[in-house]
């Protein structure tokens, strides 16, 4: 049994208080991109030797950094085994092509895969309010990939409120850097505050007047870091982007084109992917 599970972006992304569980509340509208990791789980017909074996999981592709064990995809397992002891021992087979650390949201949409194949493969029969609550436990922002369409976020990334397509027939042009920006290290550099016009109200006005008005807040702290991020927004609108951002903590950066033929994004000498949107 096979998954394709995709990526998302950002548009536009306010940090807007921090939380008394340590949390923070958020404003954006989070958008699915159709760059996909591919993941398969089947049952084995190995022995398990202790919890290690139960379950599997193999990857390939792009590397994941970090102990194996903290992989989203175990945890993901981890936590339906406490609530189904009796699943069979499984192996998980898992390419990697959504960079890692780069705010596209991979993990979480890999752990939600994980946690689909499980309920699907075994017939578990997991209604979608407890799917929900294990998603919840996984990541802030793994419920939206339950819904997988465009979401307006909020709260910690798990109050969604479906949203209109508003980049469809768009182009997008993405660029992966390479560089791996650590969540918790772009969260200390944060200071909350309210925006004076809410995500909603930018997103539903014409992609021409967002430039200046929709804004990540997190590109402040990791521009200053990687400066090399803030010259790829730049090429960006010099190639004739409407709109251009990093997503998420970062470090990928997105440019958001018109429709017609893409731009000659060759420029920034770095791996970038073309995708139409829906």
């Amino acid at each position: 049994m096979v998954r394709f599970p995709n990526s998302k972006i950002n548009l536009g992304l306010r940090i807007t208080a921090k939380r008394n569980d340590g949390f923070h509340d958020i404003e954006s509208l989070f958008y699915p991109l159709p760059l996909t990791d591919a993941a398969e789980i089947i049952i084995s017909t190995d022995p398990p030797a202790g919890e290690s074996t139960l379950f599997e999981c193999i990857q390939s592709g792009l590397p994941i950094p970090g102990d194996p064990q903290d992989n989203l995809c175990i945890r993901a397992w981890r936590r339906l085994y406490h609530d189904y002891p009796r699943m069979p021992p499984m192996k998980m087979y898992l390419v990697k092509a959504i960079p890692v650390g780069a705010g596209l949201g991979g993990g979480s949409s890999d752990a939600i895969a994980t946690l689909q194949l499980l309920n699907d493969l075994l017939s578990l029969n997991i209604d979608d309010k407890q799917m929900t609550d294990y998603a919840l436990e996984l990541g802030s922002d793994c419920p939206f990939f339950l819904q997988n369409q465009p979401a307006l976020a909020s709260g910690r990334g798990e109050i969604l409120e479906p949203f209109r397509s508003v980049l469809a027939g768009k182009l997008l042009v993405l660029v992966t850097p390479g560089i791996h920006v650590s969540t918790a290290w772009a969260f200390s550099k944060i200071q909350s505050s309210l925006p004076s016009v809410k995500v909603r109200d930018i997103v539903n006005a014409p992609l021409d007047q967002w430039k200046d008005q929709l804004i990540n807040d997190f590109e402040g702290p990791v521009f200053e870091k990687f400066p090399v991020l803030k010259e790829i927004k730049e090429q960006f609108y010099s190639s004739g982007a409407v709109y251009a951002a990093m997503t998420g903590t970062g470090s990928a950066i997105y440019g958001i084109y018109q429709e017609g033929s893409p731009p000659d994004s060759s420029q920034f000498g770095l791996p970038h992917q073309v995708f139409l949107l829906k």
